[in-house]
């Protein structure tokens, strides 16, 4: 079974219909045994770093986060999951859950796409991801495939930790993270197709690495 994490922070029930719709049992919760417990962990959100991070240090599930990743138990970062999961954002200054090195940091303005019209912050909208390394998550994932992108912020990791990047203005980093962590900027439940093979993709690896221990 795969525990979505509830902390306060948006779109936990989009996730859940999403995994219900390609049959993987799963469940909402934020008790720490039930999370600890499960087969992997996605960890989605909306909103604000500053007010997530609130939520996770207030009720204890940072620390329930960081021993998830310490265990070695598979964990999917979505949004601002994907965001938080670094040192730093620069939404509300925030000190994040330092899990994987880096900082987030808010679209320029003055940036431009690629026919000259300036950017729209937050960039929403339909964008493709170009893999920087091999991922398991894009198993299946045809390269042109686009995902659903809503957000003003974006994760800068440590380059080794870069698996793919999009433009939007500029190239940024869309997917970080290694095998068993993985954070996505984009909305894998609201992606379509694209988006339900990477959540059962993440099933797949989640289901495997259980029956290996």
């Amino acid at each position: 079974m795969l525990a979505i994490l509830d902390y306060k922070a948006g779109n936990q029930t989009s996730v859940r219909r999403a995994l219900d719709n390609l049959g993987i049992p799963c469940q909402i919760t934020a008790d720490p045994g039930v999370l600890l417990k499960a087969s992997g962990v996605i960890f989605p959100g909306v909103g604000a770093a500053g007010q997530a991070m609130d939520e996770l240090t207030s009720t204890g599930l940072d620390n329930v986060l960081r021993k998830i990743v310490d265990s070695g138990k598979p964990l999917l970062g979505i949004c601002v999951g994907c965001q938080i999961l670094l040192d730093y954002s620069e939404e509300n200054d925030t000190q994040a859950l330092g899990i994987v090195p880096g900082a987030c940091a808010m679209f320029n303005r003055a940036l431009t796409e690629e026919d000259g019209e300036p950017i729209r912050v937050p960039h929403m909208g339909w964008n493709k991801i170009k893999l920087a390394k091999p991922c398991e998550l894009f198993e299946g994932v045809d390269a042109d495939s686009e995902f659903y992108f809503v957000h003003s912020y974006y994760p800068v990791p440590k380059a080794e930790f870069v698996l793919g990047t999009t433009f939007y203005g500029m190239e940024f980093c869309s997917v970080h993270g290694r095998p068993g962590l993985w954070a996505v900027q984009f909305h894998p439940e609201k992606s379509g197709r694209p988006g339900l093979t990477l959540l059962a993709n993440f099933a797949k690896y989640c289901g495997e690495a259980s029956n290996a221990q």
